[in-house]
């Protein structure tokens, strides 16, 4: 049973992020093309990215899953042209919204794990998507400032 259990969290993790990430890139573009309550940009957030958590120093680190599973790449931005911007604004949140998925997911180890374990899973879960979310947020605000103002020209794609 306990085999069981390890194999369960172990492998549950990769597999749930992997379905998850493998469906995102799966959903249309247009549905990412605007901020939802959940997207949307808040006024605090600018300075808590740059200066508070130096996202900028570190975000490098994080792993770009989107090209291993046929994704866009979001590592480096390769252009500056308004089309690829848009595409790239769209990527982030489909990234975004996929790590808030993986998140939800929580709650599932929580039924054959005990209580000091279902901690460390919180740790884990936090810990492998809060950073991609900040990140993802922190290149959506880059990426409307390099497009300087012009997101109205943005074409829906």
């Amino acid at each position: 049973m306990i085999a069981l259990v390890w194999a369960a969290n172990v492998l549950g993790w990769p597999i749930l992020q992997i379905a998850i990430g493998s469906i995102a890139l799966r959903v249309p573009s247009h549905l990412f093309a605007r901020d939802t309550w959940l997207t949307a940009e808040r006024p605090w957030e600018q300075d808590l990215y740059r200066d508070r958590l130096a996202i900028r120093k570190w975000k490098s680190l994080l792993p770009d899953a989107a090209p291993w599973l046929g994704g866009f790449a979001k590592k480096k931005l390769r252009e500056r042209n308004l089309l690829y911007l848009e595409q790239f604004l769209i990527e982030t949140r489909r990234a975004e919204i996929a790590h808030w998925l993986m998140l939800c997911c929580l709650p599932i180890f929580f039924f054959w794990n005990p209580p000091w374990a279902r901690w460390v899973m919180a740790v884990y879960a936090l810990g492998a998507n809060l950073p991609c979310i900040l990140a993802q947020r922190y290149n959506r605000l880059i990426i409307r400032r390099i497009a300087g103002g012009q997101r109205h020209v943005f074409v829906q794609l």
